[in-house]
C-alpha cells in the first residue's frame, strides 16, 4: 500500500523536515523551505537482492587499468577543459547566467559532434524547436544527425532516446524536467534529485555522454541542492561579463582530468570563437606609458596568460578611504595595501585606491601580489612603470617577495608576446635556465622590485 506524506524541503540545500521553518537549519536560507508530498511504499519480508546485480569485492591489483576513450570535438578549449574530450557516459553538468551562452555553446558541441559521425539528441524544455532551428541557423549548425525534442516528461524524453539512441544528449535545462510519479513542482529538489538519478543511470547503462544544464542563483552558484554536483562526474562554470565579449568556461569538478583548466571564447554574431592566445586578447587595448598600469603574468592551469593591472590611488573625500577591487580579492589589495604603508613608507591613509584587472578576467593566484603593488606605487607616484616589463611574485607580510610556480611558462609567454624584461622572485630562478633575448630581474624584496621597475 502507498502512503503519502507532506514534508518541507529546502530549495537551497535539500534539507528536509516534518514542518515548517521560516529560516532553513541546514544552510540558513530565509523562505526557501517549500512543501512537498512525498509517497511512501511499504513492503513486506525482507527485500532480496537478485544475483545478477551482485558483485563481489575484488583486489584492486587485479583490476585491469584501461584508457578512458574520448570523444574529441573542434573546439581545442572545450577539450582541454575536459581534460582531452568528452568521456563516453559521462555526466557533465554545465551552469551560467542567463543569456551568457549556455545554449550556443552545446549546440555548436552538438553540431561538431555530428561531423564526426554521431548521433546528437537535443532536449530543450525551455525553448520550441523553431526557436531551436533559428539559433542553428545563426550558427549554421544544421545535420541530418542533429535531432530536436521541445519536451520536459522524463517519461517522455526516456522514449525519445530509447527510438533514437543517441551518443550524445543535451538537457536544456534539468530545471525544467519533470518526473510525473513524483508530485512536486519542476525544479524543485525532490524533481531535480529524482530526473539527474534517471539521466545517471541512462548515460552509464547505455554509454551516452550526457550534458545537463543548470540554472544559477543570485549568488552564482547551481541552483538547487548540492546533491547535484556530487552526483554528476563534471560541472562547468560559463563565466563572462556582459560587456565584453569574452566567455570563460571553468572546470570546478572533473573525473576525468584537471580542475585547474580554462578555456576561453569570444562571443561573435557567428556564435562563440575560441580564443587560442588569450594573453594578447586581454592586452590589445593597454595603453603605453601610463601611471598605475602594470602587465602580470597569471596561470589558469597549464596555461600561462598575461593580464593588465590598473590602480588609481587619488584623494579620499570620506573619513575612511574607499579601497575597491575587480577581479581580485579585495582582502589581498588591503594586506598589500598594508605592506606598502608600513614596510615602504607609503602614505594611503588619506587615499582612495582602486585596482582593477582590465578586460573584468577574476584573478585568485598570489602571484599577482608584485604587480599590484608596484601598480599602487605608479599610481600614487603619478609615475609610469616601464611598459616592457612583466611583474609577477607573491608579497609576504614582512615585505618579502616569495616564490611561485611554473617560472618557465610565465617568462616564456612574456617573451613571445615581444616584453624585453621580466621581473620575478630572486628564490624561482634556481634550477631553470632562462631564455635568450629577454632580462631577468630577480628581486627578494618588494623595495627591490620597485627600484627596478621605476628605472
Amino acid at each position: 500500500m502507498a502512503k503519502s506524506k507532506t514534508k518541507f524541503c529546502c530549495q537551497e540545500c535539500g534539507y528536509e523536515s516534518p514542518k515548517w521553518y521560516g529560516k532553513c537549519p541546514g544552510c540558513g536560507a530565509w523562505n526557501s523551505m517549500v512543501e512537498e508530498l512525498e509517497t511512501v511504499v511499504k513492503t513486506t519480508g525482507v527485500p532480496t537482492v537478485s544475483s545478477q546485480t551482485k558483485e563481489k569485492a575484488i583486489s584492486i591489483i587485479d583490476i585491469e587499468s584501461t584508457k578512458e576513450p574520448r570523444i574529441l570535438t573542434n573546439n581545442k578549449e572545450l577539450n582541454r577543459v575536459l581534460g582531452g574530450g568528452i568521456v563516453p557516459g559521462s555526466l557533465i553538468l554545465v551552469g551560467g547566467d542567463p543569456g551568457i551562452g549556455k545554449s550556443t555553446l552545446l549546440l555548436q558541441t552538438s553540431f561538431a559532434l555530428t561531423a564526426n559521425g554521431l548521433k546528437v539528441l537535443y532536449i530543450s524544455g525551455e525553448e520550441s524547436v523553431r526557436q531551436t532551428k533559428l539559433r542553428a541557423d545563426r550558427l549554421e549548425a544544421m545535420s541530418p544527425l542533429l535531432y530536436v525534442l521541445c519536451e520536459t516528461n522524463l517519461d517522455y524524453i526516456m522514449e525519445a532516446i530509447e527510438e533514437i539512441r543517441p551518443d550524445f544528449l543535451v538537457i536544456d535545462s534539468i530545471q525544467t524536467v519533470f518526473h510525473p510519479a513524483v508530485a512536486s513542482a519542476p525544479g524543485s529538489v525532490s524533481q531535480v534529485r529524482e530526473c539527474t538519478s534517471h539521466f545517471m543511470h541512462t548515460a552509464k547503462g547505455k554509454g551516452i555522454a550526457t550534458v545537463l544544464v543548470g540554472h544559477v542563483t543570485k549568488e552564482g552558484a547551481i541552483a538547487g541542492p548540492r546533491l547535484l554536483e556530487h552526483m554528476v562526474d563534471c560541472v562547468l562554470y560559463f563565466e563572462g561579463e556582459r560587456h565584453h565579449s569574452y566567455r570563460l568556461l571553468r572546470a570546478v569538478k572533473n573525473r576525468f582530468g584537471s580542475t585547474n583548466e580554462i578555456g576561453i571564447f569570444e562571443m561573435t554574431e557567428a556564435g562563440l570563437v575560441e580564443v587560442s592566445n588569450p594573453s594578447e586578447l586581454f592586452l590589445s587595448e593597454r595603453p603605453k606609458g601610463v601611471a598605475g598600469s602594470t602587465v602580470a603574468a597569471s596561470m589558469e592551469g597549464t596555461r600561462p596568460m598575461l593580464v593588465e593591472l590598473q590602480a588609481l590611488v587619488a584623494p579620499t573625500h570620506f573619513p575612511t578611504p574607499r579601497r575597491m577591487a575587480a577581479g581580485i580579492d579585495h582582502n589581498r589589495l588591503a594586506l598589500i595595501i598594508a605592506v606598502l604603508e608600513k614596510r615602504m613608507g607609503m602614505f594611503l591613509q588619506n587615499q582612495d585606491v582602486y585596482v582593477n584587472v582590465a578586460g573584468g578576467v577574476k584573478l585568485d593566484e598570489p602571484a599577482v601580489d608584485l604587480a599590484i603593488a608596484v601598480s599602487i606605487a605608479s599610481s600614487l607616484r603619478d609615475q609610469a612603470a616601464e611598459p616592457h616589463d612583466v611583474i609577477f611574485g607573491e608579497v609576504g607580510l614582512t615585505g618579502e617577495v616569495r616564490g611561485v610556480s611554473r617560472i618557465e611558462q610565465r617568462v616564456r609567454e612574456a617573451k613571445k608576446l615581444g616584453f624585453e624584461r621580466v621581473i620575478l622572485p630572486e628564490k624561482s630562478l634556481k634550477g631553470w635556465t632562462p631564455p635568450a633575448d629577454i632580462e631577468i630581474i630577480g628581486v627578494n624584496s618588494v623595495a627591490e622590485a620597485l627600484k627596478a621597475a621605476f628605472r
